[in-house]
């Protein structure tokens, strides 16, 4: 039999003292290596979107419904946003488009030169009164996995004709659907924003809405929520850009915009 491995005075003393540490600790209940609190992020409450009057400000945000349906599911999801920035101190505007069918872009060029359309109808309307706005949300129904043929030809034209004029405001789009296709449209509608230099206002989750009519969006709890949550974060956004402003930082001054084709 081999002998034992002899350790140095020293050596045991120090096994000797972490063994009466760890003894001691289990005695006690005591953790040594604390176990990582686990993060949980609470759902916003109705009560936080009280109104505060020392939250009201001067600024005001255009949401435009897409829908044929005047009060129907897109119109409740824009009127719950609607309802988040009222609360958080910033007047509201719904543009219902109408069930007329809007023009599409025939390619003229004619805005290039009159910076209006050459189709005198609510595209030019809006286009006067965008400077009366300090951000948009665009609402639409989801037809075949995509925006409605109302509101798609409506934001070619208008933003083809004006798109200058909606530089450094704050946009956002909502869609509506009864089950499928939101994603696509969503991402056709948020477009518009990133080719025009607009900050796009997030939410807790995609801007969409699920029913076959207002009363069961209502039903749509996330839905919703996720509504009043864009609302919110419209207004902070909104006024992040008012006290940025006040502070002395300016839009950026962006170069002379370059045109590329690329053919042979």
């Amino acid at each position: 039999m081999s002998n034992p491995k002899k350790i140095s005075r020293r050596d045991a003393i120090k096994y000797a003292g972490v063994s009466a540490v760890g003894a001691a600790a289990a005695y006690i209940g005591m953790k040594l290596w604390p176990e990582q609190e686990t993060l949980s992020i609470a759902p916003l409450q109705e009560n936080q979107l009280v109104p505060n009057p020392q939250n009201k400000t001067n600024m005001k945000v255009l949401l435009v419904n897409g829908s044929p349906h005047k009060k129907g599911c897109t119109h409740t999801a824009l009127s719950e946003v609607a309802a988040a920035l009222e609360k958080d101190g910033v007047a509201t505007e719904i543009l219902w488009l109408g069930i007329d069918a809007v023009a599409g872009c025939r390619g003229c060029g004619s805005c290039r030169s009159t910076g209006r359309c050459i189709v005198n109808d609510s595209v030019n309307v809006t286009a006067e009164k965008v400077s009366e706005f300090d951000g948009f949300v665009f609402g639409s129904p989801v037809h075949y996995a995509a925006a409605s043929g109302f509101i798609t030809p409506f934001l070619d034209r208008l933003f083809y004709s004006a798109g200058k004029l909606f530089a450094g405001k704050p946009g956002a789009a909502v869609v509506s659907c009864r089950r499928a296709g939101s994603t696509a449209a969503l991402e056709q509608l948020n477009k518009y924003f990133t080719i025009c230099n607009m900050p796009i206002a997030p939410s807790q989750y995609w801007n969409m809405v699920h029913g076959n009519n207002p009363d069961e969006v209502r039903k749509d709890l996330e839905g919703m929520q996720t509504m009043r949550t864009l609302g919110q974060n419209m207004a902070w956004l909104l006024k992040c850009i008012a006290a940025g402003k006040a502070a002395g930082v300016s839009l950026p001054a962006y170069e002379a915009r370059v045109a590329t084709n690329f053919i042979r």
